[in-house]
């Protein structure tokens, strides 16, 4: 896709500073407190993007918004209640006079086997990461106009084998057929919606809150099934995270409706 090229001229250089203003974004971002979330926050913030960091752990999204500075607000929000969202939203709605970018980016990511999942396992990862992201896209439309765009953050495993990750990927293919939906339902509107399916992604100093023995068991029966972690490529958040500016400010005669990244070695 090839967008356009605009050249400013001497005589307009002295409303450059009106321009780079309304250049703003007023930008939600889900699981804002820690991985994806957090990379995403930090790399907007060097915009001067107006961020609302959303999450589950108040302690985390203060210090996520504490870091980068700017006027950042941090909201407490369970995605997976639809009342904590409506009341989330009404906060924002309350500070801001509309929504330009959703991010929905909260996910549990927690393996176990079919036959060992808890009622609890099973809810949180079909509400937090398919019905989560739904609460939240109802509850910004009402506060987006034309030029608002909604993000979702999808996963390769749908396209992969997934070892006792099967309803993480369930959730994720769910996740991806909302996002198609949602954008036939929102395009006359003039709202951009994409789905961006990242490939397996980390961070430097990373723990892995599972337990020692789950962690075994899932290590192990990726080695039965021929998946080498050591050998795989993983990509850090921090560079999935860079792709952001680009996407949120594409012209307004292009579109990106689905973006699948893959990891490399460097």
């Amino acid at each position: 896709m090839i967008g356009k090229v605009h050249y400013v001229s001497a005589e307009a250089g002295l409303q450059q500073g009106n321009q780079r203003e309304s250049m703003t974004k007023t930008i939600v971002i889900t699981g804002a407190g820690s991985g994806l979330g957090r990379a995403m926050a930090r790399r907007l913030a060097q915009d001067g993007h107006r961020l609302v960091l959303l999450g589950r752990t108040p302690a985390r999204l203060e210090a996520v918004a504490q870091e980068i500075g700017n006027g950042a607000r941090a909201l407490a929000c369970d995605v997976a209640d639809a009342q904590s969202v409506k009341d989330a939203f009404a906060g924002i709605a309350r500070a801001e006079p509309h929504i330009d970018v959703l991010i929905n980016n909260a996910a549990v990511y927690e393996p176990f086997l079919i036959e060992e999942a808890t009622e609890e396992q099973i809810t949180a990862a079909i509400q937090t990461n398919l019905t989560g992201a739904i609460h939240c896209s109802r509850a910004a439309l009402p506060q987006m106009a034309r030029g608002g765009h909604i993000i979702a953050i999808s996963s390769r495993t749908v396209v992969e084998p997934a070892v006792m990750l099967g309803l993480y990927q369930t959730s994720k293919a769910g996740l991806e057929r909302f996002t198609r939906t949602l954008r036939e339902e929102v395009a006359e509107r003039g709202i951009r919606v994409t789905m961006l399916r990242a490939a397996g992604m980390m961070e430097e100093g990373m723990n892995w809150t599972v337990s020692p023995e789950v962690g075994r068991r899932f290590q192990e029966a990726r080695r039965k099934r021929g998946i080498d972690r050591g050998n795989n490529p993983v990509s850090q958040f921090a560079s999935v995270a860079q792709l952001l500016p680009w996407l949120i400010g594409l012209p307004a005669d292009v579109d990106v409706t689905e973006l699948m990244l893959e990891a490399r070695h460097p």
